[in-house]
Formats: C-alpha cells, sequence, structure tokens
C-alpha cells in the first residue's frame, strides 16, 4: 500500500501529548464499515482492532443503524438521566429474556455511567458498601480502567502512576500461571487470609478478568476460576468478573465465565453491549447486594438512549440463537491454527487466547511493535499488549467473514515475519 503523507497538524498542534493510538495509525480516518476502515484517501484497512472490542458487530452494523436511524427521525428520546423511556424498557426486556433468563442469572441492572471504568467503579463502591470493608484483592497484569478506584485494582506500572497519588486498599495476587506453576494456585492467598498476622484486611470482594486483555492475553483456567470463587465464598468475599473487553461474546458465551460455570456476585459489562460503539455501560449484581440509596451513584450520561437502542437491536439479532457463538468458536480454530504455525517459526514465542481474542509473544519486546507497525503498511490494523507491549493483539470484530479473517491473519503472519 502506497500512503501519503496525511494533514496531522491539527491533531499535533492543538490535541493534547496524550493520544496514542493515533500514533500507532498515522493517517486521517473517514469512514468504516463492517471489518474494514477507510481513510480519506481512500486506502482500505482490515481493522483486528474493533475499537478496542468495542465493534464486536463491526463497524456501522446495517441492522443496528437502522434501528438507531429509525429512533432518531422519529425524535426519540436522547439524553434521559435514569428516567424510564420507551428505549431503556425495550433493551431492559430484551437483555432479560435473551441473556439472563435462559442463563438463570438473577442480577439486577445498574446503569453506572457511559464506560467501563464507570461500571468498575461502581462495583468496588457497592462491594465496599455491602461488606463494610476496604480491601479489595486483585490480580497481577490486570486492567480495570483508568479513573482513581480503578487503577488501584490495575497492575501495570505505567498507568498506575499517572494517578498522582497514593492508589491504596487494594491488594495483588498472582493470575492464573504467573508463577509458570511453581507453586499450587492461590497458595499465597490462603495463606494470607488464614493468618492473622499476615497483614492482610479481610477483603470485601476480589476483581478478575477472565482472559486479561491489556495485560497480554492471559487467559485463566475454568477450574482456576472456579477455585476462586469458592474462595471466595469461603472466606466471605465478593467475586467481582470484569467483563468489559471479554463479554458480549468476545470469547463465544456472551458472558466470559460461562465456561468456568460459575456465577459471579457482580459483573461489570461495557465496550460491545451497544453494539454500536455507543457509550454504555452495566453493573450487574446479585438482588440482595441492592442497598444503593435512590442517588448515592449517578452520572449525567447513564441514560445513552440511542444505546439502548442499538444494544436491543443488537441483542435480538445475534443472541436469539447461537448461531454467533458458533461462528466465534470455528474461527477461533482457524487463528489458533495460524498463531500455532507462526509461533513454530520465533523462537521463544508462545500464543493463547479464547473465542475471537488471541495473543502471540514475541521473545524480542520490541518486535510485536516493529509487527503492528508493518501490519498497518501492510492495510491491517492491530495493536500490542502485555507489560511491555511484547504481544501482538488480534481483536476482529465477531461477524468478520471468512475470507476477511483469513486475509488479515496472512498480513499479521508476513508482518511478523518481515520484522523478526
Amino acid at each position: 500500500m502506497t500512503l501519503t503523507q496525511p494533514d496531522l497538524s491539527v491533531f499535533t498542534t492543538l490535541e493534547s501529548q496524550v493520544r496514542s493510538y493515533c500514533r500507532s495509525w498515522p493517517t486521517v480516518f473517514d469512514r468504516a464499515q463492517g471489518s474494514r476502515m477507510y481513510d480519506e484517501d481512500g486506502h482500505e484497512y482490515l481493522d483486528f482492532f474493533a475499537g478496542a472490542g468495542s465493534l464486536n458487530y463491526g463497524h456501522n452494523n446495517p441492522v443496528l443503524k437502522r434501528a438507531l436511524c429509525d429512533y432518531l427521525e422519529r425524535d426519540g428520546v436522547t439524553h434521559g438521566l435514569d428516567m424510564s423511556t420507551t428505549a431503556k424498557r425495550a433493551f431492559l426486556q430484551f437483555f432479560q429474556n435473551m441473556i439472563l433468563r435462559p442463563r438463570e442469572l438473577p442480577y439486577k441492572v445498574m446503569f453506572p455511567g457511559p464506560t467501563g471504568t464507570n461500571a468498575v467503579e461502581a462495583a468496588l463502591k457497592l462491594a465496599r458498601k455491602v461488606k463494610g470493608r476496604q480491601t479489595v484483592v486483585s490480580f497481577t497484569n490486570a486492567f480495570h480502567g483508568m479513573s482513581l478506584g480503578s487503577l488501584a485494582v490495575t497492575g501495570n506500572a505505567f498507568k498506575r502512576a499517572g494517578a498522582g497519588v497514593p492508589l491504596v486498599h487494594t491488594v495483588p495476587m498472582p493470575f492464573d500461571r504467573y508463577m509458570a506453576g511453581k507453586t499450587p494456585d492461590f497458595l499465597w492467598f490462603e495463606q494470607l487470609l488464614g493468618d492473622h498476622g499476615s497483614g492482610l484486611d479481610q477483603p470485601a470482594a476480589v476483581i478478575v478478568e477472565t482472559v486479561q486483555g491489556e495485560g497480554g492475553i492471559n487467559v485463566a483456567r475454568p477450574q482456576w476460576l472456579r477455585t476462586l470463587a469458592e474462595l471466595c465464598q469461603a472466606h466471605d468475599m465478593l467475586l467481582i468478573v470484569d467483563d468489559v473487553q471479554m463479554g458480549c461474546g468476545r470469547t463465544g458465551a456472551f458472558f466470559s465465565f460461562e465456561e468456568a460455570g460459575i456465577t459471579p456476585d457482580i459483573v461489570t459489562v461495557s465496550k460491545s453491549i451497544s453494539g454500536y460503539g455507543l457509550p454504555m455501560a452495566l453493573c450487574l449484581f446479585r438482588p440482595e447486594l441492592d442497598v444503593w440509596e435512590p442517588g448515592e451513584h449517578n452520572g449525567t450520561f447513564r441514560g445513552n438512549n440511542p444505546a439502548f437502542v442499538t444494544a436491543a437491536a443488537a441483542l435480538n439479532a445475534y443472541w436469539a440463537d447461537d448461531k454467533l457463538k458458533r461462528q466465534t468458536l470455528a474461527h477461533a480454530q482457524v487463528i489458533e491454527a495460524t498463531l500455532r504455525d507462526t509461533a513454530a517459526h520465533h523462537s521463544g514465542s508462545a500464543y493463547r487466547g479464547r473465542g475471537m481474542v488471541w495473543g502471540l509473544e514475541l521473545s524480542d519486546p520490541q518486535h510485536a511493535g516493529r509487527a503492528a507497525r508493518r501490519a498497518f503498511e501492510l492495510g491491517l490494523l492491530i495493536e500490542t499488549s502485555g507489560a511491555h507491549g511484547q504481544v501482538v493483539k488480534l481483536l476482529p470484530p465477531l461477524t468478520i467473514t471468512t475470507d476477511e479473517l483469513d486475509r488479515g491473519l496472512r498480513i499479521a503472519q508476513r508482518a511478523v515475519y518481515e520484522t523478526a
């Protein structure tokens, strides 16, 4: 692909230095459809980034777009705080009938604000209120958001440093296989919990991702998650599963914890819940935990009615049967086979993932970044993850076609080979 130098002057002179993704992809995007994005010069890019997992159903999904346009054209309520609206009612009914009831999940639904970190903040706040304790246990390499409470349970040192204040009342524990099998699961955690001299205050909750996306595509085994759930129950701690990036079908099932057969006390959902990239987040919890006073936790944009419309349309279009789940699991086999082959040709590399989130860890931490840059030149958008950016991260839309998936994987593989 021949790229001309785009005019980025307004971004570089006016926008803050904090911008990041635009540095990896130095072009000006103009439109997008399905699994493809196009810049203002008409260059096409396959998107294996999917809005950091916010576009599980692709860009401008026609079914969702039609529902949104119809709603806006009839002057449907756009901003409603937490008022009752027809759009919210329709979403809640679809969510209850297509997601919660079939899975026998008892959750109450809270709209905490428009982003994932809003949902995490609500979950932490609620757990501490219910248990009357301050400490929350998190895990190594976790990522839960960029606001202060979420940063406190995030592992990445660079992101934590940006807080500018002490991040307290949290304790990190080793994630699954963090110790490479050298110690039994939860040995350290259980020892601290059982020893009154350990210095660990009784935790209110434990927060975990079943697959750590930003942390390097670290996949927790189902048995590890089941043991964690049992540990929480035995020690009167609430279990919070952060499904912000891995929910909404990313791992196959709607919720990423379904494979493990557990029922968390609290679940956070965002990113692809609106289905269209519109800001929306949920905090789900067992009914007995609903101890909020009216208005005790709120937010101006917790009632994003256009997002309710597209979210309901997505549930109706993709979760009335298991077709999307089966397609996701079939595509997972294709991705895994490609990464297995790629890893076999690069000493010291490893691959891992579930559903349609996969990572290729390369022995040279700089290799992943070089591969991502070369992929962009070849017309593919991929990012890196992990504490050192050492993992090439694949996060394509769930609705991607087989041909698009094959083409994108070939480009990714070529980029890794050419930058070794």
